[in-house]
């Protein structure tokens, strides 16, 4: 179910405040105890943290809006689609000093119970009461019907053979979420090529070199060459929404990391405006972001295209799955043992046909010259 995140009270004699920061956007994933934003009186400024992980589903003030304190700031769900509650009228909003239609205890309970606030539901009478909340729970659980793919199944039962369930982490949740998106939006296909990674090695060899790095740039550089891909070609940055392309002005770079056992895609914001240097920099710093599992919010959502490697590994070939919103995820694998390697990519073909792919791939074996 959503939660909204409310506007806190600062001091005691003020019932609004100014909303001086906020750091998320809406579709963002955000873990306990992130601060959010921040927000000020005349005499103090109070940073906001979320009480539970989840999506930012719909954010309701801006930097810069005055709120009143108790109102909703923005909606967490545990799914990036899930259904944000109508909003009561404002003049019904609760929570005023004084005010007749204030929650009666055992309400105020079950609010706390459910993290919502009194403002949100309509009360019948001259209080909120429980049959009050029961009544717009019930709306909440009506089936809300949308335009796109066919319902799926019902859920699943739990299978006959005895065992128990485990909640999902927060990266575990994403990933769910990933592949639901893959599943459902995306008319995904996956094709390669295999080409002659030595000319790579040597430029990166070389660039190592004039650049005095101890460590090989390969990987980041073949990223950075599909950055500039994606700038002249602007239909691999793009996405599908509502039977339109989407094309980004930004390409924001998603890199996967594998730090122990979790799997992150680390996000270089506004790569389309850094040159090698400063990429390879970027990547690095999410790079150890993601390693430490402390990855910010803007480091780990919004990526408008992909890259993959499991060369480490010395997997020869993989496919990969298609970030949410995006048309284009390249796979980088090992050389093989005829010392040729392989370049995937799995993409949306909605919106690439096969020859845009082949025309990225053959483009992406090939260092600058």
């Amino acid at each position: 179910m959503a939660s909204p995140l409310h506007i806190p009270r600062v001091n005691n004699n003020d019932d609004s405040v100014r909303i001086v920061d906020l750091g998320v956007s809406e579709g963002d994933f955000v873990t306990r105890g992130q601060i959010v934003g921040a927000v000020e009186t005349d005499k103090a400024v109070l940073d906001v943290p979320v009480e539970r992980d989840g999506y930012v589903l719909k954010i309701l003030h801006r930097a810069g809006e005055t709120a009143s304190v108790g109102s909703v700031l923005l909606w967490l769900g545990e799914i990036a689609t899930e259904r944000v509650p109508e909003q009561a009228p404002a003049a019904t909003a609760r929570g005023t000093a004084g005010g007749t239609d204030r929650p009666t205890a055992k309400a105020q309970a079950m609010l706390r119970e459910l993290g919502l606030g009194a403002n949100v539901i309509p009360a019948a009478g001259a209080r909120l009461t429980v049959a009050d909340i029961e009544a717009w729970l019930a709306t909440q659980r009506q089936p809300v019907k949308t335009a796109g793919p066919s319902p799926r199944p019902t859920p699943e039962q739990a299978p006959s053979v005895p065992g128990e369930y485990r909640d999902l982490s927060a990266e575990e949740r994403g990933m769910l979420f990933t592949v639901l998106w893959h599943r459902d939006r995306a008319a995904a296909a996956y094709l390669e090529i295999e080409y002659d990674p030595q000319p790579w090695n040597d430029y990166a060899a070389r660039y190592a070199q004039q650049n005095k790095l101890l460590l090989s740039p390969l990987l980041p550089l073949i990223a950075f060459r599909l950055v500039e891909l994606a700038k002249t070609t602007p239909r691999i940055n793009a996405t599908a929404i509502n039977d339109r392309r989407y094309e980004y002005h930004a390409v924001n770079l998603g890199f996967t990391v594998q730090a122990g056992q979790t799997l992150y895609l680390a996000v270089v914001q506004g790569a389309q405006e850094m040159n090698a240097a400063r990429f390879i920099d970027a990547l690095g710093e999410v790079q150890r972001h993601a390693m430490a599992h402390k990855l910010r919010s803007a480091e780990s959502s919004g990526a408008t295209l992909a890259f993959s490697s499991m060369a480490r590994w010395n997997v020869s070939r993989h496919i990969s799955i298609l970030a949410p919103a995006t048309s284009l995820i390249v796979s980088h694998s090992a050389s093989r043992g005829s010392g040729d390697a392989v370049l995937g990519a799995t993409y949306d073909h909605r919106l690439l046909s096969g020859f845009d792919v082949v025309q990225v791939l053959q483009a992406l074996t090939q260092p600058p010259a």
